[in-house]
């Protein structure tokens, strides 16, 4: 009733706002007390004046405020513009920024090339969030040949310096075995770095390592801990195999109402086998009260995968299921599940 997912690749991810360095001055400074008060309008007209007379910390900054929309519209573009100025100074974090950019076409023609270069040159000032891109764009192949050698050298750079996503992903390095040998005692390590700063993959993956006994003792209790928290942070394959966990009652009291509102949320974010395991616990009544409409539903979404998708066991079963559930119903029955049906969808 569960499903086994790797953890996925972090997104190359722009960083929080922050000013680091000496300020420019009191205006600067004010500029500061506005933004940490969120009034960001305040920041931004204090910072515009200061970036306009060439304080780069003030370009770093207003280049985030536009990143993000904070008290300005969001304009990549513009972000990209004050990114570069801070970059061109040799500002590192502006650096980092401008290689997200370029990596993902965000106010800027897609080159990775570009976001290659300026991650480097970030990367050569000890910037973490550089280094774990440079992992990504090895990884994938980006601007540069696909390494994983050099994927996870990089990750490791980063996760030395703390950076969550880079820790998970160099957990999943050595899971996998990809670019180091496998172990999964390390990956254990990593991933447990990673999750107790809230990285909801390695979350998951650390759950997944306790329920599995990989490079962990078997501890369901554990693995309901951390596919909670990875599940409240919408992370759908965690709702499903805590909700797995509920309906078999390892790790604690089976809860069956548990059970299928984790099953539920997961359903609802698209997962064939959250939507089958619901479409069974509406047939049965498990956990919800017996009702062949919303089981053919479910099951009729569940069998919805293309053919040749990874979901495709997990399709042929479902339609087994409501194929033989349609044999007992009457055709007003059949009617509103496949309104329901329709009306759900997948989402995108």
């Amino acid at each position: 009733m569960k499903r086994s997912h790797g953890a996925a690749l972090a997104a190359v991810l722009a960083g929080t706002i922050v000013v680091g360095g000496a300020a420019a001055g009191e205006t600067f400074a004010d500029g500061v007390v506005a933004q940490q008060n969120g009034d960001y309008a305040t920041a931004a007209r204090i910072w515009r004046v200061l970036a306009d007379q060439g304080v780069v910390y003030a370009q770093y900054d207003l280049g985030l405020l536009y990143a993000y929309g904070q008290g300005v519209p969001r304009d990549y573009g513009l972000a990209a513009q004050w990114y570069y100025r801070a970059a061109q100074a040799g500002h590192a974090d502006a650096q980092a920024n401008l290689g997200v950019l370029y990596a993902t076409g965000l106010g800027v023609k897609l080159d990775y090339d570009q976001a290659v270069s300026w991650d480097r040159k970030a990367a050569a000032q000890n910037n973490g969030q550089a280094k774990f891109n440079l992992g990504v764009l090895y990884e994938r192949g980006l601007g540069v040949p696909t390494d994983e050698r050099q994927a996870a050298m990089w990750y490791r750079a980063a996760a030395d310096q703390g950076v969550a996503e880079a820790q998970s992903n160099l957990g999943m390095t050595y899971a996998r075995g990809a670019g180091v040998p496998r172990d999964f005692a390390k990956a254990a390590f990593w991933y447990r770095k990673a999750a107790e700063q809230g990285n909801a993959a390695a979350q998951f993956n650390l759950g997944l390592m306790y329920e599995t006994g990989q490079g962990l003792p078997v501890d369901y209790a554990a693995a309901r801990t951390w596919y909670g928290r990875a599940a409240e942070q919408g992370y759908a394959a965690a709702k499903l195999n805590i909700g797995s966990l509920y309906a078999e009652g390892r790790g604690g009291p089976r809860d069956d109402l548990a059970a299928a509102a984790w099953f539920r949320q997961a359903a609802e974010a698209g997962d064939a086998q959250a939507r089958f395991n619901l479409g069974a616990m509406y047939a049965r009544g498990q956990g919800v009260g017996q009702d062949s409409v919303q089981a053919h539903r479910w099951f009729s979404l569940a069998a919805a995968a293309p053919p040749g998708a990874a979901d495709a066991e997990i399709s042929e079963r479902a339609a087994n299921a409501r194929d033989e559930l349609a044999a007992r119903m009457t055709p007003d029955q059949l009617a509103q599940a496949r309104a329901l049906a329709a009306t759900t969808g997948t989402p995108k």
